[in-house]
């Protein structure tokens, strides 16, 4: 780069730093996304009604907006933080406006579950409601969020990029793949080329590779195809 580093160690090392954040925050967003939908599914009545409303206020919202400003607003008032806290603060900021879709799904196929015969028998035996929802309906509704949640990944992996290209993703100390596009653009029509180049196709590659991937679970755990 213009600093005489190597491009191709900078590019392995800010691939695992966009990985980390990406599988992190999704982790995060399935596990706020499935409990919530669970809970809305398997409920009802007015529990239902007020997690769906949450859910259509978060989507009012553009995502890349309220994760820039949940980040602008970390990096404002902790200035000064370690590594740790950045990156905490980037992760939560990413699965704020994740979960919502997991909710959803989630929601939508509990609803069909619960009044399946599995689930009635399971209510004359006297099975406790959470045992019902954690033993019984969730697996039947976790294929569709496994799918969901490897797609989303190369997303999160897109906004934490874009975040860092704006200055406010990871520490400027970190070389994410945002932020060696964004210190390569720099150079861009100056001749040196590859700096802003290479990162970008990395970051094309692994949110391709991570697609096809979501494509195959779906394939493999789609029962009509089999």
């Amino acid at each position: 780069d213009d600093q005489g580093r190597d491009i191709l160690s900078a590019l392995m090392y800010g691939a695992r730093i966009s990985l980390v954040v990406g599988v992190a925050s999704v982790i995060i967003s399935v596990l706020v996304g499935v409990a919530l939908g669970l809970i809305a599914g398997f409920k009802g009545g007015w529990v239902d009604s007020f997690l769906m409303r949450v859910c259509d206020v978060m989507l009012s919202f553009p995502a890349i907006l309220i994760a820039l400003l949940i980040a602008g607003v970390g990096r404002a008032l902790f200035p000064n933080a370690n590594e740790s806290l950045a990156f905490g603060v980037l992760i939560i900021a990413i699965s704020l406006t994740g979960w919502v879709q997991y909710a959803r799904t989630v929601r939508g196929s509990t609803m069909v579950e619960r009044g399946k015969e599995y689930v009635q028998a399971a209510r004359v035996t006297g099975v406790s409601n959470w045992r019902i929802m954690v033993k019984h309906v969730l697996p039947n509704v976790l294929g569709p969020v496994m799918v969901l949640a490897t797609i989303q990944v190369a997303t999160a992996i897109i906004t934490e990029a874009t975040l860092s290209f704006l200055g406010v993703g990871v520490p400027p100390t970190s070389p994410s793949l945002g932020t060696l596009i964004r210190v390569g653009n720099d150079y861009l029509f100056s001749g040196e080329w590859w700096i802003t180049i290479f990162p970008g196709v990395m970051l094309v590659l692994i949110a391709l590779s991570v697609n096809l991937l979501g494509d195959w679970l779906r394939d493999a755990l789609n029962p009509r195809l089999r």
